[in-house]
């Protein structure tokens, strides 16, 4: 094993950009800032693979789906690869058709997206999912079943369904202790 610093000249482009594209932005009903969630994925993905751009695309994650960001300014910045990371993570929205109406379809298409993803593509995913579901087993610990209320869908059966799917769809991870930790989470939150 070489001595040599790791080269991550690509990962902390991606979390300046990451930073930035999130600026001012608060995580929903956390009260800290946005970037903490998207740091979070990279810790996760980081225990599975020190691949950098693995690691960007978890940096870069939400930034297509909840920011102005674009997909071609993210694979004109970090690559195709990286960008094709990217857009197998984000949610596809309708226009005209409001988050709550289009909840269950999303959420149904992500899952089988995930599904048939790549590895790589699901390493990412699982840093996304983790994340999520340790802030979710956090506030529900403290709060209980009033955590649905900070969410679009507030009905708990409904984010069952989703987190069970998800949990299947990432189960080529199970090998790694993260997809082993997000479906202890998934079990604690929903039984």
């Amino acid at each position: 094993m070489s001595n040599a610093p790791a080269d991550t000249t690509l990962l902390d482009k991606a979390i300046r950009f990451a930073t930035e594209a999130h600026s001012g932005t608060e995580r929903r009903g956390k009260g800290y800032p946005y970037i903490v969630h998207p740091l979070e994925a990279v810790a996760i993905v980081a225990s599975i693979s020190p691949d950098q751009e693995l690691l960007a695309a978890a940096a870069l994650h939400d930034t297509v789906e909840d920011t102005d960001i674009t997909l071609e300014l993210i694979r004109k910045e970090f690559g195709d690869r990286v960008a094709s990371l990217v857009e197998e993570e984000s949610d596809t929205f309708v226009e005209g058709v409001s988050e709550e109406d289009s909840w269950h379809d999303r959420k149904k298409a992500a899952i089988d997206r995930i599904a048939a993803a790549s590895r790589d593509a699901k390493i990412v995913a699982l840093g996304d999912k983790l994340s999520n579901a340790r802030a979710i087993y956090r506030d529900w610990m403290t709060i209980g079943d009033k955590i649905w209320d900070i969410f679009h869908i507030k009905d708990k059966a409904s984010h069952k369904w989703h987190y069970e799917g998800l949990v299947e769809s990432l189960s080529e991870l199970s090998d790694t202790f993260a997809f082993q930790e997000f479906a202890w989470l998934v079990k604690k939150i929903f039984s």
